[in-house]
C-alpha cells in the first residue's frame, strides 16, 4: 500500500517550486493563481527571495502548501494514493492532495491559519524546544511538573519530542530533561509555540473559517495529527484540524498506524526530505522516496 507524507514548517528553502513553475504549464497557471488568492506575489518569495522572507509564518505555511499540493497535482496519473498524512501544516495539504478539500479553500485556509498564528505568538513570548534522547512519557511527565505551560507538542520519531510553552517553562522543561537523561534539549529558532495551548486564540479564530469550508470525504483515508488515526467523514476531519492547533502533532504514531494497516512504501510530497528521515526512525526496512516530475 503506497503512503503519501506531506512535510510542514521547516521544510522550506529558497528557490523550492521554481522547477515545477517552469517544466508545467499546469503549475505554472497554479502558482499564479495563488498569487491572485493570496494579493501578494509568493513565488518571487519562493523562487528568489532572502531565507528571512521565507521564514516569515505568513509565507512559509503557504509556500510549503502550494509547493506539496501542485507537485501532487503536476504528477497526474502516477499519484495515487492509498492512504495520506500530512506533518502540522501538512494535513492541509494532504486533505487537498485526496480530494478533501478544493486547492482555492486549501490555500485561503492555510493563509488564515498562518496569519492566526503569528498573532497568536504576538500575544505571548513563547518557544519551542527539540527534546533528543529520552522516552516519551519521561518527557511528558517533566512537562507536567513544570509549573508554567509547556506541553509536548511534536512526537516526531523514537527518541525525538518537541516540546513547546512559554519561555520559562520551556527553559525549566529543558533544564529538568537534560537531568534526567536527555542527550539534547535545543531550544528552536520559531516565533511561539505551536501546538499548545498558547495557540488558543488562533483556534478560535481558525474554527470559525473550518466550519465555513466546504470539505467532502477524501478520496482514500487521511491519517490525523490530532490522534494520529485514518478518517474520511468530513466532519469529523474539521473537528480535527480545529484541534490541531492547540494540540500534539503525533507523527510517530501517524507513521505506526499507517505500517500496521498496510503501508508498504512512504512517499514525501513537498521541499525538503525531513519526514523519510522521521519514518526511518520508525521503521528502517520501509521503503521512502521523493516525489518528484521527470517531464514537461
Amino acid at each position: 500500500m503506497k503512503a503519501y507524507i506531506f512535510p510542514g514548517q521547516g521544510a522550506q528553502f529558497v528557490g523550492m517550486g521554481k522547477d515545477l513553475y517552469d517544466q508545467s504549464e499546469q503549475a505554472r497557471q497554479l502558482f499564479e493563481q495563488a498569487n491572485e488568492i493570496l494579493g501578494f506575489r509568493i513565488t518571487d518569495i519562493m523562487f528568489s527571495g532572502t531565507d528571512d522572507e521565507l521564514k516569515q509564518t505568513d509565507v512559509t505555511q503557504p509556500a510549503i502548501f502550494l509547493h506539496s499540493v501542485i507537485l501532487a497535482k503536476v504528477l497526474g496519473d502516477d499519484y495515487k494514493p492509498e492512504m495520506v498524512a500530512g506533518h502540522s501544516l501538512g494535513e492541509f495539504s494532504a486533505l487537498v492532495s485526496a480530494g478533501a478539500l478544493s486547492f482555492e479553500d486549501g490555500l485561503k485556509l492555510v493563509a488564515a491559519r498562518a496569519n492566526a498564528m503569528q498573532k497568536a505568538c504576538a500575544i505571548q513570548p513563547s518557544t519551542m524546544a527539540a527534546v533528543l534522547g529520552l522516552e516519551d512519557f519521561k518527557v511528558e511527565d517533566i512537562c507536567h511538573r513544570v509549573s508554567d505551560i509547556v506541553v509536548p507538542a511534536n512526537y516526531n520519531c523514537p527518541g525525538q519530542l518537541v516540546i513547546s510553552g512559554t519561555i520559562s517553562g520551556v527553559d525549566k522543561a529543558c533544564e529538568l530533561l537534560l537531568e534526567a537523561g536527555a542527550k539534547r534539549a535545543l531550544k528552536l529558532n520559531v516565533g511561539g509555540a505551536f501546538h499548545s495551548p498558547l495557540m488558543e486564540s488562533a483556534r478560535v479564530e481558525l474554527e470559525a473559517a473550518i466550519v465555513a469550508t466546504n470539505i467532502v470525504a477524501p478520496v482514500c483515508p487521511v491519517y490525523q495529527n490530532i490522534d494520529a488515526k485514518p478518517y474520511t467523514d468530513p466532519q469529523q476531519i474539521k473537528h480535527n484540524l480545529i484541534a490541531q492547533l492547540t494540540g500534539a502533532v503525533r507523527w510517530t504514531q501517524t507513521v505506526k498506524h499507517m505500517l500496521e494497516d498496510g503501508a508498504t512504501s512512504f512517499t514525501e510530497v513537498g521541499p525538503g526530505a525531513v519526514l523519510q528521515g522521521l519514518v526511518k526512525k520508525v521503521d528502517r526496512a520501509v521503503p521512502t522516496s521523493s516525489a518528484s516530475i521527470t517531464t514537461a
